[in-house]
């Protein structure tokens, strides 16, 4: 299914999910990938979280937001 970034849906999804406490805090965020792929679609998703400077890691069916710029180190 093809998404439209522009779309105010999509838009509004967007804001309520960077919206939350941990975002603000610079912690951390998850979402399951079906529901993004629903909701807003992975390429959106993946723009609206390089915009904002963000890390997003895909691990099982769960994306995961690291809402910091900073430096990563995966220890294991």
């Amino acid at each position: 299914m093809a998404h439209d970034m522009t779309y105010p849906r999509r838009t509004s999804w967007a804001e309520s999910i960077f919206a939350a406490k941990a975002v603000a805090k610079g912690g951390v965020i998850r979402r399951a990938i079906r529901d993004v792929e629903r909701d807003i679609g992975r390429a959106a998703f993946e723009l609206e979280v390089r915009r904002r400077g963000y890390h997003l890691i895909e691990c099982d069916s769960q994306y995961i937001v690291i809402c910091n710029a900073g430096r990563i180190n995966v220890i294991c």
